[in-house]
């Protein structure tokens, strides 16, 4: 998220800075954070950080996941351009003592070139109009050799047209409900919650307890989450007027062209996350 007209809408800025001071992620259960913090980071290479490792988290929202990640690093840098999500993770964060918070976007970050040993990126970077180029201002950031980590949305390149379909007809809802005022899109998204995650999320527990989940069920990934998550990512979802998607040869090809190699992917929920390393390093 930049300052520059092409790279930035400051309307989704300012909806995630309202996004997180409504679901402060205060009412998250422990042992669900820490599940998902799992789902994302499974194929971080944790093991190659240096010794007091000096990282960063490109829009850190609510500070949900470096609440995790900073007691396992040297220090840890924040990152986001809503300063109302800043005043978030600040107060989510408030006794971790390894931790700086820069009120910036993903173009103007402020760290010298190659200062980084890694960096990471979840559910961000398919929110702004250029995400080559926010993976490109990253990778300038990394030292050479040094991870990064990053989750962007999934084109359903591994789902069947139907699935596909069953998208499109939501994408249509996502693009008028995002252009209400807060509160009537809060509501709205709200409602989205209870009748629609709420139910297949929970018909897929069953299922899946019988062993009779379909791959392909919609909101599967959901079975075990709480109320709580489910409203925060329909807002997430709905509430958003920028949304890309993307395929997994896509990601990758855009990884290489912004200077990461040694790609790899998750091959499970939440699709995609991939992991790259800086180009330019010696083994």
């Amino acid at each position: 998220m930049t300052s520059l007209p092409h790279h930035k809408d400051d309307r989704v800025v300012k909806g995630f800075g309202e996004e997180w001071s409504r679901f402060t992620q205060g009412g998250l259960p422990p042992d669900e954070r820490q599940a998902i913090f799992e789902d994302y980071f499974s194929i971080f290479p944790w093991g190659t950080l240096p010794v007091s490792a000096s990282g960063a988290d490109i829009g850190c929202g609510s500070g949900r996941w470096a609440m995790l990640v900073a007691p396992l690093v040297g220090e840890l840098h924040l990152v986001d351009a809503s300063e109302a999500a800043l005043d978030v993770a600040r107060r989510n964060l408030d006794r971790a003592g390894n931790v700086r918070f820069h009120h910036a976007s993903v173009d103007e970050l402020p760290f010298a070139e190659e200062s980084l040993d890694f960096a990471y990126s979840l559910g961000v970077l398919h929110h702004v109009p250029d995400t080559l180029a926010a993976l490109r201002s990253v990778a300038r950031a990394l030292k050479p050799g040094a991870p990064f980590l990053v989750y962007l949305y999934y084109a359903f390149d591994n789902r069947p047209q139907w699935f596909r379909a069953l998208w499109r007809l939501s994408d249509w809802v996502r693009r008028a409900i995002s252009r209400l005022p807060v509160r009537p899109r809060n509501a709205v998204c709200d409602v989205i919650a209870v009748i629609v995650y709420w139910p297949l999320a929970r018909l897929a527990k069953l299922l899946d307890a019988a062993s009779l989940l379909p791959a392909a069920w919609p909101l599967a990934a959901y079975r075990d989450r709480s109320f709580y998550t489910m409203r925060t990512d329909a807002l997430d979802r709905f509430g958003t007027r920028i949304e890309q998607r993307f395929t997994r040869t896509e990601i990758e090809a855009m990884l290489r062209a912004a200077g990461f190699d040694c790609i790899r992917f998750s091959d499970r929920l939440p699709y995609w996350c991939a992991v790259g390393v800086k180009a330019g390093y010696r083994t």
